[in-house]
């Protein structure tokens, strides 16, 4: 069986848990969140979870595990955090929580990020993977960076990834 195939078969409407990383912002400011939760909601999917935290290793990884393992939403959409700063640390909290990873999510979206931003994409440590079944989703805090990765890479794919997640 194909893609395409696939994708017509998979689900149309899928869990998801957004949470935003970010030690100045509150949830009224949260712009890419909010992003996120609305045009999720907007294309069928089902937002159970929104919210801010700071950007500290062990608040993240408590938290991504209280959702993963207390809501078990499908998918958990990251924004912040994933930069080069020493307060960016998305990507060690969570990447060891991956029993799988999504390598070429990340080459992916940096190859998109070039062509709007140019070299300043080599920043940009994006990344994707499972922890238990939940797909998740570590993304760049701006707006622009959350609008690229789901448009063009994550939206698409919800349904075709939870239906393989069931293994079917």
């Amino acid at each position: 069986m194909g893609t395409a195939e696939h994708k017509q078969e998979a689900p149309t409407k899928v869990t998801i848990a957004v949470l935003t990383l970010s030690t100045t912002r509150t949830i009224k400011e949260d712009t890419s969140g909010r992003w996120i939760k609305d045009t999720a909601s907007g294309i069928g999917h089902e937002v159970v979870y929104h919210r801010v935290i700071p950007d500290d290793a062990a608040t993240i990884t408590m938290t991504v595990r209280e959702i993963t393992e207390s809501l078990e939403p499908q998918v958990l959409m990251m924004t912040g955090g994933t930069g080069i700063t020493p307060q960016d640390v998305t990507i060690e909290a969570v990447s060891p929580m991956f029993t799988k990873a999504l390598s070429a999510f990340g080459p992916l979206f940096a190859q998109l990020s070039m062509q709007e931003i140019g070299s300043a994409a080599i920043m940009s440590r994006a990344t994707a993977g499972l922890i238990g079944s939940t797909v998740v989703f570590c993304m760049p805090g701006s707006l622009n960076a959350c609008k690229l990765a789901c448009t063009r890479l994550i939206f698409p794919e919800l349904g075709h990834l939870v239906k393989h997640l069931k293994g079917v």
